[in-house]
């Protein structure tokens, strides 16, 4: 009788750690299947979700050689490109709540792994967000910025060719930084397809 509750004891901690894994696993290793019409909220959400497997690639695997890699004295470290991405992201996920990021006065520093986890699910997060909206329905985002007492307004148009189309540049940056400090990225991904080859 032992023996059983043992074994059923250590089976629910295996069953619990394969959980924990599954839950750990962060979105975007593969682009989501597409929609099923060129909506406005889908287009929106596709791009989002191309931007989210491309940041996903371009940072699996990077080591502290890499993220202190600065292209010169006066660029950004490949660490601070990734913060950079990742304030941004905050933005593109409150944009559809038409609610400013207030960054906090003291912020507290993240890891890599933390900064690359809170990315992603930040990205994952918006593309839910604007999935299947009507164009109607995005014309109530809004991007805003609050700084003291002072806020100001755009329509969602500057955040697709601002925070979006930037962080696709960004990321794209780090695809070359990484390369140059030594450890390019897996050759077998495919951003056409939106998956990467065993």
């Amino acid at each position: 009788m032992k023996k059983l509750c043992f074994f059923s004891v250590i089976f629910i901690l295996m069953t619990n750690h394969q959980i924990q894994a599954q839950e750990m696993e962060l979105p975007y290793k593969e682009i989501p299947d597409y929609p099923s019409d060129y909506s406005s909220g889908n287009l929106i959400s596709r791009m989002i979700d191309g931007l989210g497997y491309r940041y996903y690639w371009a940072t699996e695997g990077l080591t502290e050689k890499d993220l202190a890699y600065r292209p010169s004295e006066s660029g950004r470290s490949t660490l601070e490109t990734l913060e950079h991405i990742y304030s941004m992201s905050n933005n593109i996920l409150l944009a559809p709540d038409a609610k400013p990021y207030i960054r906090p006065e003291n912020p507290t520093p993240y890891s890599f792994e933390e900064l690359r986890a809170k990315t992603l699910e930040n990205l994952k997060a918006a593309s839910s967000k604007v999935l299947g909206k009507s164009p109607e329905e995005v014309e109530s985002f809004k991007v805003v910025f609050k700084q003291g007492d002072q806020t100001s307004e755009f329509p969602y148009w500057n955040m697709i060719n601002g925070m979006i189309s930037d962080c696709i540049q960004h990321t794209g940056q780090i695809v070359l930084m990484r390369r140059a400090s030594g450890n390019p990225q897996n050759p077998k991904v495919n951003v056409f397809l939106g998956k990467t080859r065993e």
